[in-house]
């Protein structure tokens, strides 16, 4: 199995939604039992909510700042970030050529 951030960039944005009027920013590219890899890219404002996996954020590109539970965490190209399933995080402050891979895995609720 294999993806690029190229190919699924060309496919956003997705479906438009009440959360997502103007299109979907993420779109997935591999999946494997309970894993799956998408790809995201949020314009202007990330909307997410609490996810029921964990997950890592794997950032492509652009700069920014990552609330996780009321912390702080700044990040740029390269950097890794998890975060543990229900927990409140949002993207903030980043560039607008900001997108990063995003991995889920593990029951729902998260592994302990």
């Amino acid at each position: 199995m294999k993806i690029t951030a190229s190919d699924l960039r060309a496919l956003l944005p997705g479906k438009v939604s009440a959360q997502w009027p103007l299109g979907e920013r993420f779109v997935q590219g591999l999946r494997h039992g309970s894993m799956s890899v998408e790809f995201y890219a949020p314009v202007d404002v990330d909307p997410q909510t609490p996810h029921s996996q964990d997950e890592l954020y794997f950032i492509h590109s652009g700069t920014g700042v990552l609330m996780i539970a009321g912390e702080a965490h700044a990040f740029a190209p390269g950097t890794c970030l998890l975060v543990a399933a229900g927990v409140e995080h949002r993207f903030e402050n980043f560039s607008p050529d900001f997108s990063t891979w995003v991995v889920f895995w593990g029951p729902a609720g998260g592994e302990s």
